[in-house]
């Protein structure tokens, strides 16, 4: 009896301390990335904030993106599914190009890329009728605060139309015009600062900050920062420029790791707010990005561009998770993992239990990081729709990477992360297990009109 009354008054004193007993979220979503533009991986980059959480949590060093390209990477991190199920496999048209409907003054469902060999039809918009971390978090008592880049339909489809309570520094444009004021053409949700000098990046960590600090709620929050950064056009901050140019570095690449030390101070920054709030030990942080880097991934091949997006270096991606009292310090797992598993963690996290939404295609980390595994072996699927390639397979140690042309590579990631040496005429077996693997994949997750 003793022992539940003191256990009770414990849960008590932690309530009246945090405000609420379920934790607070902070998801840091960087745009471009790339797995190796980290300071614990790259000295160049100065991150120290990026290299404490590491250090704090848990690191998972094989953690990819579903779509790797702007729109479809958040949407498949927002819904816990791969983007080519419900038919986005490409960015969305801005409103700025062919495919604005100037009758309707408005952007057309669906965009058609010039170059892509099968001319898939790709959609411009989150459909509403998608359901979000933000909805379920909102079912269970969440406050859902959403900043920076959505990329994910006009005004009709904003966050707020997709369960989150309130949005800051919202448009549909894929990256901003520059990083200093005016920071976009002609759909400018930030432009009260068009007449100051302040950086971007400054202006979404200083909204981050406000926001948790002036937070009164008795409700847990989730704060999504969903950075424009490190998103061209390279223009980093000015103190940061000249102080990589110091450092030997010159023209886009002292600008990019400027931009880069950016995104690190607002990790930092953030953490000190939870810190001064008295909420850090009772606040889970997820840091990741969309896609890999467009410049160098080395030692990773493939990026942003190039026709090999779905090599390492463009489809996989940092992801730190810090869950006080849950994760370990410094761990690292290489159990592969994909962003659309961020959904159904969440829904773990906050309502203590596996989620129950059929249409999710993502699994709960929270196995992996208490120091399990997951119960069943799985496979992660990739597809995109620009090039000749177009669709990956991964299982454990294995990718097959699939291309239009009938191509297909196969290269065992674990001892040959580089993706140097293609194994698809060696190892025969395994090559035709995933091309079956694939294959039934595609039957039920791409659309009718690309089926073969």
């Amino acid at each position: 009896m003793k022992k539940s009354i003191v256990a009770l008054v414990f849960l008590m004193a932690l309530q009246t301390i945090y405000g609420q007993e379920k934790p607070n979220v902070v998801l840091f979503f960087v745009d471009d990335l790339g797995w190796a533009d980290v300071g614990y991986r790259n000295a160049k980059f100065h991150t120290p904030n990026i290299d404490q959480l590491k250090k704090d949590g848990m690191e998972f060093s094989r953690a990819y993106i579903a779509t790797p390209t702007c729109s479809p990477s958040r949407a498949s991190i927002l819904t816990g599914r791969e983007p080519v199920r419900f038919q986005m496999v490409r960015h969305i048209d801005d409103g700025n190009g062919r495919d604005f409907d100037e009758k309707s003054n408005s952007i057309n469902a669906y965009s058609l890329w010039p170059n892509d060999p099968v001319q898939m039809p790709s959609i411009n918009m989150l459909p509403l009728n998608e359901v979000t971390y933000a909805e379920r978090l909102k079912e269970l008592g969440y406050y859902n605060f959403f900043l920076g880049k959505w990329h994910l339909g006009d005004a009709r489809y904003y966050p707020s139309k997709q369960g989150f309570d309130e949005e800051y520094g919202v448009c549909n444009f894929g990256h901003p015009k520059g990083y200093y004021p005016p920071f976009f053409k002609d759909v400018n949700p930030l432009a009260s600062f068009d007449n100051t000098e302040v950086y971007l990046e400054t202006v979404l960590a200083d909204k981050a900050v406000d926001f948790i600090s002036n937070y009164k709620k008795e409700a847990p929050f989730m704060l999504s920062y969903f950075h424009y950064d490190v998103h061209g056009p390279q223009i980093g901050r000015k103190d940061w420029v000249e102080q990589y140019k110091k450092e030997g570095l010159k023209g886009k690449d002292a600008e990019y790791a400027a931009m880069i030390s950016a995104v690190d101070e607002s990790v930092g920054r953030v953490r000190k707010a939870l810190i001064e709030k008295g909420i850090a030990e009772n606040t889970v942080i997820i840091f990741t990005s969309d896609q890999g880097g467009f410049f160098s991934n080395a030692p990773l091949s493939g990026g942003k561009t190039g026709g090999n997006t779905l090599g390492e270096g463009g489809a996989r991606v940092p992801f730190i998770m810090y869950y006080p009292g849950v994760t370990q310090a410094n761990t690292n797992t290489a159990i592969p993992i994909q962003t659309i598993d961020v959904f159904p963690t969440l829904v773990n996290i906050a309502g203590g239990k596996v989620h129950k939404d059929k249409q999710v295609n993502g699994k709960s980390l929270l196995p992996i990081v208490k120091g399990e595994k997951f119960k069943e072996d799985r496979s992660l699927y990739f597809f995109r729709s620009y090039e000749d390639q177009y669709a990956a397979v991964i299982a454990g140690d294995w990718k097959l990477i699939k291309y239009h042309t009938g191509l297909f590579h196969l290269f065992n990631i674990k001892n040959d992360q580089a993706e140097q040496h293609d194994l698809i005429a060696i190892e025969l077996k395994q090559a035709a297990k995933l091309k079956k693997d694939i294959a039934k994949w595609e039957k039920k997750a791409v659309p009718a009109y690309n089926k073969k």
